[in-house]
């Protein structure tokens, strides 16, 4: 078990965590037709969206209440209010999804009052999803606003029922998904012939495609009456530890059956998650995911030549951190260094010695000598100074392309990460003598062996 620390330093460096009303903002993003909404200042918009576009690389659709001083001090449920009706005018989403911020949540305002005070007195706001998530910027990360956002529309919007639809599974994705990962998904559960329902769905979305015309809410992705039919399902399936209060929420509106799966990233995993399916479609796996689980099985054999005894030094949020040091164990090398952003039940079952909840700086000083840095883009810098690979991984990825399309989970997901990580092992690994005997080599006048 790791042992889980979490440093008080007087200031972040190169910070890793990403912000909570960012991650309910992106959970919003994957509803069809909707437009999320930052109840604070213009700023907390701009930063945000800018992350956003420089990731995906897409268009994103953001809009704020525009709090400014007086306002917050005076309360800013005017703005709220307003902001409501200028969107339903002038976008005419099907849903708006509204994250608070520090700036209204340290003032204490009865935000859940207003938005029903709001809508009562607007017809204008009849045929619209109002869905409001409490995600200050000082509590949690990522990954927490995004579990947030996901609880907020089942709370909203599902129905309770006892009713099913025969096939129908819900499937509840993390934030360390990418639209990659969710087709990927999707398709091994078409492939047992079972329909799911993914919420949030970034890969009808956010997947880089080009829609016909521009559109000023989210384009694609899990529609607000799938949400509202998601307890018709025959199970759900949630994705990652941080979608458990999700899935609980579902189990009681709706009595279905919950299985939580902390990763799908390596071979026992994707079993796991194989062997359920086979439970809910009463009928064995199909023949092309053996060929792929065969597939995995013969890379993995391949890559534990250069995975074996590599030291690799890993920062990412809780459930990306679970999957990835998984995997890079399982392969023969060790996880020296593992820095995440939050706290989470998963971080107990990190295998390393030690979880660090801090920034990148605690990655940095903790990383030298090691053969392999893997995080998000803003770990580039000290993957120069250490002169250490980097391997990108999570949010957000903006010196690279396609960071959207990177696929993780599944037999084949699995199998391509092996080779990806495999080969920046392969392309760094220019000397084969070991470091203790070539530091002796080098004592002695000798010039190491060189590849």
């Amino acid at each position: 078990m790791a042992d889980v620390t979490h440093p008080r330093k007087d200031l972040s460096i190169n910070p890793l965590r990403m912000s909570a009303p960012l991650g309910g903002a992106m959970a919003f993003l994957g509803v069809d037709g909707c437009l999320p909404t930052l109840h604070g200042s213009q700023g907390c918009t701009a930063f945000g969206l800018v992350l956003l576009v420089r990731h995906f690389r897409e268009s994103i659709p953001f809009q704020t209440t525009a709090m400014n001083e007086v306002t917050t001090i005076l309360g800013g449920v005017d703005n709220l209010e307003q902001a409501c009706l200028n969107i339903v005018k002038r976008a005419k989403p099907k849903m708006i999804g509204i994250c608070s911020t520090g700036l209204v949540e340290t003032r204490g305002e009865d935000l859940r009052g207003d938005m029903k005070m709001i809508r009562a007195r607007n017809a204008e706001l009849a045929d619209t999803a109002l869905v409001y998530v409490n995600t200050p910027d000082f509590v949690g990360g990522l990954q927490d606003g995004w579990s947030k956002a996901v609880r907020a529309m089942i709370d909203d919007l599902t129905l309770p029922t006892r009713a099913r639809v025969p096939g129908q599974v819900a499937v509840l994705a993390g934030s360390h998904l990418t639209p990659g990962d969710l087709e990927e998904i999707r398709e091994m559960i078409g492939a047992f012939g079972l329909s799911p329902i993914i919420l949030p769905d970034l890969s009808g979305s956010l997947d880089g495609h080009v829609p016909d015309q521009w559109i000023a809410t989210s384009f694609g992705g899990t529609s607000v009456d799938d949400i509202r039919s998601l307890g018709q399902c025959v199970a759900c399936l949630a994705l990652g530890e941080q979608m458990r209060p999700a899935a609980t929420l579902l189990a009681e509106k709706s009595g279905m059956p919950v299985h939580v799966f902390e990763r799908l990233t390596g071979l026992g995993a994707v079993d796991e998650f194989v062997t359920v399916l086979q439970d809910i479609a009463g009928t064995k796996a199909p023949a092309r995911l053996r060929r792929q689980r065969s597939q995995l099985l013969d890379a993995m054999l391949d890559g534990h030549f250069f995975f074996g005894g590599k030291t690799v030094a890993l920062a990412a949020e809780p459930d990306l951190l679970l999957a990835l040091s998984g995997l890079f164990t399982e392969m023969g090398a060790e996880i020296t260094v593992a820095v995440t952003s939050t706290q989470s039940p998963v971080l107990d079952k990190v295998p390393a010695a030690q979880v660090i909840i801090g920034d990148l700086d605690d990655l940095e000083q903790g990383a030298g000598g090691c053969d392999l840095l893997v995080t998000h883009s803003h770990g580039r810098q000290a993957s120069a100074r250490l002169g250490v690979p980097l391997f990108r991984a999570g949010f957000p990825q903006f010196d690279r392309l396609g960071a959207q399309h990177q696929c993780s989970v599944g037999y084949r997901g699995t199998r391509d990460l092996i080779f990806a990580v495999g080969n920046t092992f392969l392309e760094n690994q220019h000397d084969h003598t070991p470091a203790a005997v070539r530091a002796t080599q080098e004592e002695a006048g000798a010039s190491p062996a060189r590849h």
